[in-house]
């Protein structure tokens, strides 16, 4: 059988009887597939394995426990020979033909009248393969397209009618006639790299019939949408915030209620300074079923991006995170606790003399790394008593990430007057500027 004399379709054997002669671990695969798909299974065979014997055992099927006959294929819609026995599994394929009923005959694939396809299932979405009659190509394709549908990298959202569903949406617009509760996603999108979002986040994405999203994060994950996704901007930037978080709240709450799939694609993590935990109360306020996704927050993986670990043996045993508005008088004292501030290039005249004053001294390293993971991300690298004048000279704006602490010196970036002896060595990093 060549490969173009396959007629795909999908068989629905809810309550059909079907037939299976073997009782092996392959007959044993195919009677558990067909259960799964509604069918009532008589399996034929004198002796089974473990695997067939558990289902027989359950009841889940009939098992006539001898040998094949002919009168076997009365009545059944589908049939597979899977005895191990050539001859036996020819007679059966050849009883099938003369009932008209399509056989699978695990003996002779070339002569088969039809093909079982390597199968996965995502969701309701069933992805059956054939290869050219090669079981182990087709696992593998079959394998590869479940990776994709599971990540997001192929779509997973139903279409459903009327695309028109989000024309003339405002905020103030009246909600559409309601079919049924959709549900919310608070997903963390990361840093702003497009592959360090998670894959759940990813998957959720594209699945998704409505996207409300955050200046940072993952952009470009956006325009992988279909044209009927639709798309709220409630971008935020210091001091300048367009969509009140209370206005946010009721996207969420209002889009959800319409019946459809909402993902909020925010940067970092949604319960790291990221007001996602006031977003999901907001939802479960309302009845809305709601979903939170971490993300790789920017506290910790901005300064990985430039070579400095938040902890690190012999110079930091913990840290804080903390936002750059925030009171750091009760941030612990010593350059040996690293803080983070995020949102912090703007109140730095404010924080360097309470984070100088507390044992850190004028020559605690600092850095700040600007937009990073991004192609333009840079790290400007100085102490307590210098980074706010590079900080203006080098026109540093956010978003960045600040880090004040020892830990600073371990980072290949770090000029070498900073760099501790143990710690000197200089190697070569990327570098996006």
């Amino acid at each position: 059988m060549a490969i173009v004399d396959l007629y795909p379709t999908s068989l629905r054997l809810l309550g059909r009887p079907v037939l299976v002669v073997g009782g092996g671990t392959v007959a044993a695969r195919r009677a558990k597939a067909l259960l799964d798909a509604g069918a009532h299974v008589t399996l034929v065979a004198p002796v089974l394995s473990a695997p067939a014997r558990a289902l027989a055992d359950a009841g889940l099927l009939t098992w006539h426990a001898r040998g094949y006959e002919s009168a076997d294929m009365a009545n059944s819609w589908y049939a597979v020979a899977a005895s191990n026995d050539i001859e036996l599994d020819a007679q059966v394929a050849s009883d099938a033909e003369d009932n008209r009923t399509w056989c699978v005959n695990h003996s002779n694939a070339q002569d088969s009248a039809a093909w079982t396809p390597a199968v996965a299932t995502v969701e309701d979405i069933k992805v059956a393969v054939n290869a050219g009659g090669d079981p182990l190509r087709a696992a593998a394709v079959r394998n590869a397209i479940a990776a994709a549908l599971e990540s997001g990298d192929l779509p997973l959202r139903p279409y459903r009618r009327g695309a028109d569903r989000f024309e003339n949406r405002g905020p103030d617009s009246a909600m559409p006639h309601q079919l049924s509760t959709g549900r919310v996603a608070l997903v963390g999108g990361g840093p702003g790299a497009e592959d360090l979002i998670t894959v759940r986040g990813r998957r959720l994405l594209a699945e998704a019939d409505v996207v409300v999203a955050d200046r940072l994060g993952p952009r470009g994950l956006l325009e992988t949408l279909g044209e009927d996704v639709l798309i709220i901007e409630v971008g935020k930037t210091p001091g300048h915030h367009p969509v009140p978080q209370t206005e946010i709240n009721a996207i969420l709450v209002r889009e959800a209620l319409a019946g459809n799939r909402v993902v909020r694609l925010k940067g970092g993590d949604p319960y790291v300074l990221g007001r996602g935990g006031e977003e999901a109360i907001a939802c479960r306020e309302n009845g809305v079923d709601v979903e939170v996704v971490p993300g790789v927050t920017s506290a910790v993986s901005v300064p990985a991006a430039a070579g400095i670990p938040v902890t690190h043996r012999g110079l930091a045993k913990a840290f804080t995170m903390i936002s750059g508005h925030e009171d750091l008088e009760n941030v612990p004292p010593g350059s040996d606790h690293t803080v983070v501030l995020l949102m912090g290039v703007g109140t730095l005249n404010r924080s360097v003399p309470i984070l100088t004053a507390a044992g850190r001294g004028s020559d605690c390293p600092v850095a700040i790394i600007e937009n990073g993971f991004a192609q333009d991300q840079r790290t400007t690298i100085g102490t307590l008593g210098t980074i706010v004048a590079l900080a203006q000279a080098g026109k540093v704006r956010n978003p960045a990430v600040v880090v004040v602490g020892d830990v600073v010196r371990v980072s290949p970036l770090a000029p070498a007057e900073l760099a501790t002896a143990h710690y000197g060595a200089r190697e070569t990093i990327r570098t996006f500027s």
